[in-house]
């Protein structure tokens, strides 16, 4: 048994549960090298242990526009407090690990931060700070394995393996995440007691504790022929006492919808009503503080794990662990080496092949997966966020969001749909009732100005103009006098502009002032950016003169870099300055947050 001495924390930010997945990954290759590995949270770590420890590995994503996880917002005020010792980490050797993606003008910001942060404080690089690409090739694996070996190398340095002792053989199974067990339905549900769901929660709601929303109505906002299904869903939060304001976010905790449930358990030849019981082990990871300790197959693959999901690589190792056949074993092996990742990207995360597709080309494991390891093959279904679409002060007690049902086609013969969009459109009103949304409330990325009287410029194409309708309908309702410039694009007038009646309808009555690009009504293809540079002089005024803010929300892939280089092209143009100064200029509006983006991939 190794010794205390060999211990060391692995603490993670994550946001969407793949920072965590990787510091899960570093747990295990540590347990192979006979070290104990504590892998938890950043907020849930006691930080005042920091500086006893030797050795520590830091694991954290970027969210927005460089914006720390919300599993690490705790700790990253602490650490970055000016008044800490600039020789408080001496001692502790650090390792940071970013996950980022480079689409994003903020790439990486936490972990470059952090990294910089921590030496401030004292403490030793063991390794240079690793950044991780999602838009790299062949993914984040590219950037982390070498990565690894490298901290491998100096950790073991650092902690040198014990007389006698070789790294653990990856042919050895490792014991699994939690320990389950099948149970007798005389232990299920042993809570009794019936309480409605407004008495029994207790505010405030969050990911552990959600409000259980009812549909109000689900609206389709595009034309039956458009090739995009964009819904506006509006929930009841009656009884919750949940409030929200412009900018702030809905989180959704989906379900696999039932067919994929019944075809996934039919596939692995499990019955939906096997009981299963849950338990944490001694050194292991703590389950989700309100997540059923019993239940169902079906329940907990309908509620809690993810099957339609690309499977993460440890997937493929428990795989060839489980398989007899010495051709999927050939094959998986493959997968799981570092020469063989390409072959996997193009097997798996190109085609975005899910888990029932790969279970199904490997049989043999498939028929031999082992229950106790249900946490280790599938991944805890994470929520989605989605930019509220009202106003609470126009509609009491209701939240909307404005959904496109993601759907797209890859080699795979099957389309891919998005998980949670999917699985939303399929409920009504009615359906709802039995079947109520677990959601929550969480702050945006977009903080509008509190004076009813700014003037603000947004730009919007597509479903990022929902956090804008949510800004227009609060400022018309509570009569406010503010200029409001709004640049919306879509594809076309009569398919996909989803609130035109809307608009018309507030301009008449309020300062709003819409300019919309629809970039397939006409040969030449027109976009946001173009409806900016014909009001740049407009643009310009209002940010100079009426100290206006501009945001800007949607998708991240082209559109945010091309509106950011027209406005530079206005400041440039009708505030005449010169590059350099147009980038300071730019950079200022940012400080002082008249300059805000909240986009996603």
């Amino acid at each position: 048994m190794a010794s205390d001495t060999r211990m060391f924390n692995i603490l993670f930010g994550s946001q969407t549960g793949t920072a965590e997945d990787i510091a899960e990954r570093i747990g295990r290759e540590a347990i192979r090298r006979h070290l104990l590995a504590s892998v938890i949270s950043l907020d849930e770590y006691k930080i005042g242990n920091l500086i006893k420890q030797k050795a520590v590995i830091f694991v954290v994503s970027t969210t927005g526009q460089g914006d720390p996880p919300d599993n690490m917002k705790k700790f990253w005020k602490f650490i970055l407090r000016k008044n800490l010792p600039l020789n408080s980490l001496e001692g502790v050797h650090i390792a940071v690990l970013g996950l980022g993606d480079s689409s994003y003008t903020k790439f990486n910001f936490i972990a470059k931060k952090l990294n910089k942060r921590l030496l401030q404080l004292g403490a030793k690089e063991l390794v240079d700070v690793g950044l991780s690409d999602e838009q790299h090739p062949l993914g984040l694996d590219a950037t982390v394995d070498p990565w690894l070996d490298m901290l491998w190398s100096r950790v073991l340095d650092i902690y040198p393996m014990p007389v006698g002792k070789s790294i653990i053989s990856q042919d050895l199974l490792l014991p699994s995440k939690y320990s389950i067990e099948t149970t007798d339905v005389s232990v299920l549900h042993t809570d009794k007691k019936k309480t409605s769901q407004y008495e029994s929660s207790h505010a405030p709601f969050c990911k552990d504790n959600p409000w259980k929303a009812h549909i109000i109505s689900n609206e389709r906002k595009t034309s039956k022929n458009h090739f995009q299904d964009v819904r506006l869903i509006q929930f009841s939060l009656k009884g919750s006492g949940l409030s929200y304001n412009p900018g702030d976010v809905l989180m959704i905790q989906p379900c696999n919808i039932e067919e994929k449930v019944e075809e996934f358990l039919t596939l692995v030849g499990w019955q939906p009503d096997t009981k299963v019981s849950i338990n944490e082990r001694p050194d292991g990871p703590h389950l989700p503080e309100k997540f059923p300790r019993t239940c169902t197959l079906k329940e907990l693959f309908t509620n809690h794990l993810s099957i339609q999901s690309v499977p993460k690589r440890y997937f493929f190792e428990l795989l060839w662990h489980f398989t007899t056949s010495e051709l999927e074993k050939e094959r998986l092996l493959e997968f799981c080496s570092a020469e063989g990742q390409e072959d996997l990207y193009d097997y798996c995360y190109r085609p975005k092949r899910s888990y029932i597709e790969v279970l199904q080309d490997f049989p043999d494991a498939c028929k031999n997966l082992k229950l106790e390891y249900l946490f280790d093959l599938f991944p805890l279904m994470q929520p989605r966020a989605f930019s509220i679409a009202s106003s609470l002060v126009a509609h009491p007690e209701v939240a909307e969001i404005l959904m496109a049902v993601v759907s797209y086609k890859t080699k795979m013969y099957y389309l891919r749909k998005g998980v949670c969009s999917t699985w939303l459109a399929s409920l009504d009103r009615v359906t709802s009732l039995g079947k109520p949304v677990r959601m929550w409330i969480a702050k945006g990325t977009i903080a509008f100005p509190k004076d009813d009287d700014t003037p603000v410029i947004m730009v919007g194409p597509g479903t990022g103009v929902a956090p804008f309708r949510s800004f227009i309908q609060e400022r018309v309702s509570n009569h406010a006098k503010g200029q409001m410039v709004l640049f919306f694009g879509c594809r076309s007038k009569n398919n996909d502009d989803f609130f035109k009646d809307y608009w018309t309808d507030v301009s008449l009555k309020a300062p709003l002032t819409v300019f919309s690009a629809y970039s397939r009504d006409q040969p030449d293809k027109i976009y946001v950016q173009h409806k900016m540079k014909e009001c740049g002089d407009l643009i310009w005024k209002l940010i100079d003169k009426d100290h206006a803010y501009f945001f800007i929300a949607g998708n991240s892939k082209d559109m945010p870099n091309d509106v950011l280089n027209c406005l530079k092209e206005i400041l440039v143009l009708h505030g005449r300055f010169d590059s350099e100064e147009a980038d300071m200029y730019m950079k200022t509006l940012e400080m002082r947050r008249r300059l805000q983006c909240e986009t996603w991939s």
